[in-house]
């Protein structure tokens, strides 16, 4: 079952009350205005549907929980509503994979 925090806006999506990351239910372009659990933030970059962005700031190592779940850790500080995704989250349980201009599935 999924919940929306109260405060937060519903294009968000809250999976476990425990987790500290909210999935885009909807793409939101960058320079778009939303409430995370009461506080306006401005999105720097375009998060895509189905996404993950910070529900609240991040230090670097900080384990990231989904569905209550440890999914990884961040790289570097995060900032509340920052997109989380493999430029600053790593599995703790895979090698991650990104396709660069040039290469074919480099390892980070």
């Amino acid at each position: 079952m999924t919940s929306r925090t109260q405060e937060t806006d519903p294009r968000l999506i809250l999976l476990s009350p425990d987790d500290n990351c909210l999935i885009a239910g909807a793409r939101l372009d960058a320079g778009t205005h939303i409430e995370i659990e009461g506080e306006r933030v401005t999105l720097a970059r375009t998060i895509e549907l189905g996404h993950k962005l910070a529900r609240r700031d991040l230090a670097k190592d900080d384990k990231v929980l989904r569905y209550g779940a440890v999914i990884g850790h961040v790289t570097e500080d995060v900032r509340r509503g920052e997109h989380l995704h493999t430029h600053n989250l790593e599995s703790d349980y895979l090698p991650t994979y990104t396709h660069d201009a040039g290469h074919q599935f480099v390892h980070h």
